[in-house]
């Protein structure tokens, strides 16, 4: 079928980078792009981008359901980070406006308090009350699938002895903390653990392990969850990640292959290489390929 005459893709869109290339993907494919901007995290950009944009606050899911509806798109996506940490912000519930819509969402989270607020409950509630709307929500990936990195050394040495050990030690630590849904990173160092990221990100997570491993070298491991639901919360680096990386003393960062986005590619190894970083893009089962009893300490 001629793309041209396919429906328009919605965007819901949060922080970052991300939300920019997935519509630009989109356009490429020869889509239109409907776009529902989160306020104070989207890209005012977007509005150049896109064929039709909204901003809305994190509480109004009803106005980007009626604008994806407006537009008749039936397929839609979300693309960027929600900081989250502001939804405990004093007086969260009235700032963020909840409308209706988002209230009959969230309110065994919000009212009754009998589910959790772990990023897959929320993300996975607002997945199917769009669906019963008649919105499908797809993974940004499907639009852009070069940006999932793949298996290897990305940038860097092979790495060898204590660092093949703290690589196994950090996954293991990562992929547990995924299970419980609490976050995707970890630093570890010397395979004992520095940081674990929970609702602060990723970024204050190497930020607090450099400010307690001041002699620095560490490494920073990013995974996908076990049950990974490529929808939503697809585990992301750019060269953001990277300058925090650089400014709190990482030297390595090891990522999941096949499920984690890499943003600008060039960009992010022109800037390991002036740094001297290594990073590494492993995978569950070939994970013995870096497996440090294979290797002399």
């Amino acid at each position: 079928m001629d793309s041209s005459k396919l429906p328009p893709i919605g965007l819901l869109a949060g922080w970052g980078n991300l939300p920019i290339v997935v519509a630009e993907a989109i356009q490429r494919s020869g889509r239109q792009v409907v776009c529902a901007a989160v306020k104070d995290h989207a890209d005012p950009v977007l509005e150049e981008i896109c064929d039709a944009t909204i901003w809305v606050g994190l509480g109004q899911l009803g106005k980007v359901k009626r604008h994806f509806q407006t537009h008749q798109a039936a397929e839609a996506t979300m693309a960027g980070k929600i900081h989250k940490i502001h939804l405990f912000d004093r007086g969260a519930v009235w700032k963020h406006r909840p409308d209706w819509f988002c209230f009959k969402t969230f309110a065994p989270q919000l009212l009754w308090g009998s589910k959790d607020r772990k990023d897959d409950t929320l993300l996975l509630a607002i997945v199917n009350r769009f669906e019963s709307s008649g919105i499908t929500f797809l993974p940004p990936t499907d639009f852009a699938p070069e940006l999932l990195v793949n298996f290897g050394v990305i940038a860097g040495p092979q790495p060898t002895g204590k660092l093949l050990r703290d690589i196994q030690f950090g996954w293991e630590m990562a992929k547990e903390l995924g299970r419980l849904d609490v976050g995707q990173s970890v630093a570890v160092k010397n395979q004992a653990v520095l940081a674990l990221e929970a609702i602060e990100g990723t970024d204050a997570c190497i930020e607090r392990a450099g400010s307690l491993c001041k002699a620095g070298g560490f490494t920073v491991v990013k995974v996908a969850k076990p049950k990974q639901d490529m929808r939503f919360d697809v585990p992301t680096i750019g060269v953001g990640t990277l300058q925090t990386m650089v400014d709190a003393g990482a030297s390595t960062l090891v990522l999941e292959a096949e499920k984690t986005i890499l943003l600008d590619e060039p960009a992010v190894l022109e800037f390991a290489k002036t740094h001297r970083l290594r990073i590494l893009a492993v995978s569950e089962d070939r994970l013995a390929e870096f497996d440090p009893s294979s290797e002399a300490a």
